[in-house]
């Protein structure tokens, strides 16, 4: 499939975004449509179909699907991954951006990547204050609600960036608002859990 500007934009906002929630789930789907030639991937990018690199993130992503859900793991999880997901979502949509932005590539591959990094950040962001505030409840089943939710919502949303495109959009705005409102109540919710910890330690 030959990708027009909106389907570029789509998919380009859905690799960033869904890299700061799964990357290596991300990794493997977009290798997958590249590789069967759902999609026709960038130079830069065809690395990704390749049946090794495949194979890697496939072991990665089991790995990081058993791990999302065991509390505790998972914010350990997330806390290493802070230096992974968000420049590797910008390496991501820098690629296929670049790929397709012809004599401008590399000045529309600098803004892709910047844009890029700073959804993964968004999500990742999201993903690990939530965690972590849903980690302090004795309860496991919200922890296995989010992770699942993520798992499913990662595929989701790279599929309807490239079969509905607009359709697409809005969706990844409310996701965002969503987000942003999570991020600021978490950690308003985890700084008042810590000053509480810390308290009595202190008296």
């Amino acid at each position: 499939m030959n990708l027009d500007a909106t389907h570029l934009l789509a998919l380009a906002a859905a690799l960033g975004w869904a890299s700061g929630l799964r990357l290596y789930l991300t990794v493997l789907l977009v290798g997958i449509a590249g590789h069967w030639g759902w999609i026709d991937l960038p130079p830069s990018l065809q690395v990704l179909g390749s049946p090794w690199v495949m194979a890697c993130a496939a072991v990665l992503a089991l790995v990081e699907f058993g791990a999302d859900k065991i509390p505790l793991v998972d914010s350990a999880w997330d806390g290493l991954h802070t230096f992974i997901r968000i420049p590797a979502g910008a390496a991501l949509v820098a690629g296929l951006v670049s790929g397709w932005a012809g004599d401008q590539g590399q000045a529309w591959g600098v803004v892709a990547a910047l844009l890029g990094g700073g959804l993964a950040a968004t999500a990742h962001a999201a993903k690990a204050s939530t965690r972590a505030a849903a980690n302090t409840s004795p309860e496991p089943f919200s922890n296995l609600g989010l992770s699942l939710l993520g798992d499913v919502a990662v595929p989701g949303m790279l599929w309807l960036a490239w079969a509905h495109p607009l359709l697409f959009f809005p969706l990844l705005a409310l996701a965002l608002a969503v987000m942003a409102t999570l991020i600021w109540f978490c950690f308003k919710f985890l700084r008042a859990l810590l000053r509480r910890v810390r308290r009595p330690a202190s008296a």
